[in-house]
């Protein structure tokens, strides 16, 4: 798992956050062994748990998720949302959604998420907000395009979480079109004056937004 802090720290970090239900460990495992290389993309533990508690802390309704991955982070927060919750989640890989609603299949709180496979900025436009939470944890070319999709749906309390911010610290370098395209959204988002944001060292940088 990527980390940008000491590993023995990130050990620590693991050790005082509460523990994954054994669904998630297994869904943690089996992505590690049928993903290769793409299994880094997993939010993991800590991220994790941070995403549910935003969640639960925000009592949030509704959820948008931009990049579902294996499911991870979907399960993570609808366990926080209530009986009638909603999370909508968008991927593209076929491989990586047969996965992840595989795992929905057995959770109980697998009956709140919608995935809905294809373009996600095409999906957006189909949505109707208000959103209480919008998480962005997709191709980070399309970064800037998915959170100005995801503002006018935002509720008027509600928060953005975009993951990889930090982009592994080749942001203090940016070399590469993808480097270029994280540093791009961190500014535009600072220059953003319909909202306010913080920046996180969490694993590998997540930028908190809301509406002010």
């Amino acid at each position: 798992m990527l980390t940008l802090v000491p590993e023995a720290i990130e050990t620590y970090a693991a050790q005082h956050t509460t523990p994954l239900p054994p669904l998630l460990d297994e869904l943690v495992a089996t992505t590690r062994s049928s993903m290769g290389e793409a299994a880094g993309m997993l939010s993991g533990q800590v991220e994790g748990t941070l995403l549910q508690a935003l969640v639960a802390a925000a009592g949030a309704r509704r959820v948008l998720e931009i990049g579902t991955f294996t499911g991870f982070s979907a399960l993570m927060m609808a366990a926080a949302l209530p009986d009638d919750g909603e999370l909508i989640t968008c991927d593209l890989d076929p491989k990586a959604i047969a996965l992840a609603r595989s795992f929905f299949a057995r959770s109980p709180d697998g009956r709140k998420i919608t995935l809905v496979e294809g373009p996600a900025l095409e999906t957006m436009k189909t949505l109707r907000g208000p959103f209480d939470v919008v998480f962005i944890d997709a191709d980070k070319e399309r970064y800037i395009a998915y959170y100005e999709a995801a503002l006018p749906l935002l509720a008027p309390r509600g928060l953005i979480a975009v993951d990889n911010v930090l982009w592994s610290g080749r942001v203090l370098d940016p070399k590469e079109k993808s480097d270029q395209a994280i540093v791009a959204f961190n500014e535009h988002v600072q220059r953003d004056p319909r909202v306010a944001n913080v920046l996180l060292s969490v694993r590998d940088g997540v930028m908190l937004v809301r509406k002010v």
